[in-house]
């Protein structure tokens, strides 16, 4: 499904990805664990095809990311990855449904449909009843529970996580990061956990370290 073939991206003099190469099939749940700074984000940036690499390939269904313009490339993001960040990124304004419902929104999904998906999503991650909820009631670890939920409401093919825990409690952590988990295995995508810690990498298949030559197991 994924396959990046010794990717390179530098800032200035700075070697940011210095030859990276990974393979993902479907199912695969995968950590790159890498000390702060070393170029995850940046890496999971790449792979969304939100930032240019400067050497090798990166490829999604056989598909060259160089290769495909802007729109193309906003539509691969948009139907079939999903993302989860550090920051949760909900919208305050906007009840946990409507929250939930956006990417569906997004691609022109029905109302009524996307209510249902919505709906199901949340109940999928424990906040059954919750869905008139406002953002500013809910805790940290439950406001991470509706970024899984929207980040697999359009059941993405991919789902790229950049240190989803970062700002939860350890127990918080290890429940969103056994739900994170959970959801990614049930319905079949691969998944891709960026992390500096060693504890949030334990659940996933495979670990990989971010270093100086690259990606190499951890």
């Amino acid at each position: 499904m994924l396959r990046l073939v010794e990717v390179t991206k530098r800032f200035g003099a700075r070697a940011v990805l210095p030859c990276v190469s990974l393979a993902l099939a479907a199912g695969d749940y995968v950590a790159i664990l890498g000390e702060s700074g070393i170029g995850k984000s940046t890496l999971l940036n790449a792979i969304a095809g939100l930032e240019a690499v400067d050497g090798g390939s990166i490829e999604f269904d056989g598909r060259d990311l160089a290769r495909m313009d802007d729109d193309a490339l906003t539509l691969l993001r948009r139907e079939q990855f999903g993302f989860v960040f550090q920051a949760f990124h909900v919208l305050p304004h906007l009840a946990l449904e409507a929250n939930v419902g956006l990417p569906l929104v997004l691609r022109g999904v029905g109302e009524a449909e996307t209510a249902q998906r919505a709906r199901g999503a949340l109940a999928a991650v424990g906040l059954s009843g919750r869905e008139g909820s406002m953002p500013r009631e809910l805790s940290g670890g439950e406001l991470q529970r509706v970024a899984i939920a929207r980040a697999l409401v359009g059941r993405p093919r991919l789902v790229l996580a950049d240190e989803p825990t970062g700002n939860l409690d350890p127990e918080n952590a290890r429940q969103v990061l056994e739900l994170l988990r959970a959801q990614v295995k049930s319905t079949g995508a691969a998944g891709i956990l960026v992390t500096h810690s060693e504890a949030a990498a334990v659940g996933c298949d495979r670990r990989y370290r971010l270093g100086a030559s690259g990606l190499a197991p951890a």
